[in-house]
């Protein structure tokens, strides 16, 4: 909840901040609030670089609101105001008295969830305690659920959910190891699925032949990365995007391309596969059109990852089409993956290893910078509509 400025008190001082707090859908006012003091096991971060997310550009159209009461009703942005941010880096300013892992100075990425481990549970949740932390009994988000997030001088965080950057990555590309690792964690699924159909099985009959992405967004850049870089996938990778700019990328990253607006992707799919079509779909558009053609592009026994949020249109009845294909279907949610022994989510500090030492290059997928909080509304109501705009990055230090 964010604690609005106390006009009685000095316009100085560690507690206050300038934040880009949305007051309404599409309406964000740039004001001073109160900055939370760090508890004992808490570090106050002064944020030097915030992601522009899809579900930020949906919480500020008014099209999606995470924020809910203890029983489970919607709070409504008149209500409670939100600061929006969850892909967060910057530097820490202050540690609690407990925190001995970090010190002043250290740059960080941050996980935005408070889980069972963050909070000092115990007993953990049965999700925390299975390594399935988005899932925890207790979560709550920065940025998304209502705490305040990282469009602001300062985010207060526990201390483990503080990830050190151990190298000299910029904190506007270190950001991307956020949606990274929302990547990582639905790959784990893929390749964990008891499916027909596998990545580099031993068995060629079980072989993924043809995997096939739609949308070429930041999340679908990083699938396409991460098939070819880190999974090691050597057969047909294709990605479908009407974007000539997204598609030049997804080429680059290893895939073959079609651009659904010159010609009609389910029949280039068949073609291309000799009418097999794909063995793994990852859906990444949140598009109700790619959505209902799901069944046309599938083989029977596919898997298909449902990453891809909203399609607000789609006929339910679709699903019936893609029942019968008896698909193995996975929907993943943020960066689960168990903790490190000092608590540390470890899908985080696995992703962050993957920015940091090149694995997966974040750099091309970063097309625009907003250098101010002021810029902030504009960011989310404009500028991601740029031909030329793949992922933008807000920046304030």
């Amino acid at each position: 909840m964010i604690r609005p400025f106390a006009p009685s008190r000095p316009l100085a001082g560690p507690t206050l901040m300038r934040a880009a707090v949305l007051v309404d859908a599409g309406r964000i006012e740039v004001r001073p609030v109160e900055s939370p003091s760090p508890r004992a096991d808490e570090v106050r971060i002064r944020v030097g670089a915030v992601g522009v997310c899809g579900t930020d550009l949906h919480i500020f159209a008014g099209h999606a609101n995470y924020n809910k009461d203890e029983t489970g009703r919607l709070i409504p942005l008149r209500e409670q105001p939100q600061i929006l941010g969850h892909e967060v880096a910057g530097v820490v300013e202050e540690i609690g008295e407990d925190v001995t892992d970090l010190a002043q100075g250290d740059r960080v990425i941050i996980d935005q969830g408070r889980n069972c481990v963050s909070e000092r549970r115990a007993p953990r949740c049965e999700y925390c305690a299975t390594g399935d932390s988005h899932q925890c009994e207790h979560y709550r988000e920065h940025g998304i659920t209502g705490l305040p997030g990282g469009l602001a001088d300062y985010v207060t965080v526990p201390a483990v959910n503080a990830i050190k950057i151990r190298s000299n990555t910029a904190l506007d590309l270190a950001v991307l190891a956020e949606p990274l690792g929302c990547i990582v964690h639905s790959s784990d699924l893929v390749v964990r699925a008891p499916s027909r159909y596998r990545l580099n099985p031993a068995s060629d009959s079980q072989r993924v032949r043809t995997a096939v992405i739609c949308g070429a967004g930041p999340a679908g850049l990083l699938f396409a990365q991460y098939l070819r870089q880190v999974l090691r996938y050597g057969d047909r990778l294709i990605v479908i995007e009407p974007n000539a700019r997204k598609r030049a990328l997804a080429q680059r990253f290893g895939a073959d391309v079609i651009d659904p607006s010159a010609v009609d992707p389910v029949a280039e799919v068949q073609e291309r596969t000799g009418g097999r079509r794909a063995e793994l779909l990852i859906e990444a558009t949140g598009s109700a059109e790619v959505f209902m053609s799901i069944p046309r592009l599938v083989r029977k026994q596919a898997t298909v990852l449902l990453y891809g949020h909203g399609h607000v249109g789609a006929d339910l009845s679709v699903l019936n089409q893609l029942q019968f294909l008896e698909p193995t279907l996975i929907a993943p949610a943020g960066a689960s993956g168990g903790f490190e022994p000092d608590g540390r989510p470890s899908t985080y500090v696995r992703a962050l290893e993957l920015v940091e030492h090149g694995t997966v290059d974040v750099a091309s997928i970063v097309t625009h910078r907003f250098r101010s909080l002021d810029l902030v509304a504009d960011a989310l109501a404009n500028a991601h509509r740029a031909s030329d705009y793949v992922k933008g990055v807000v920046t304030l230090s």
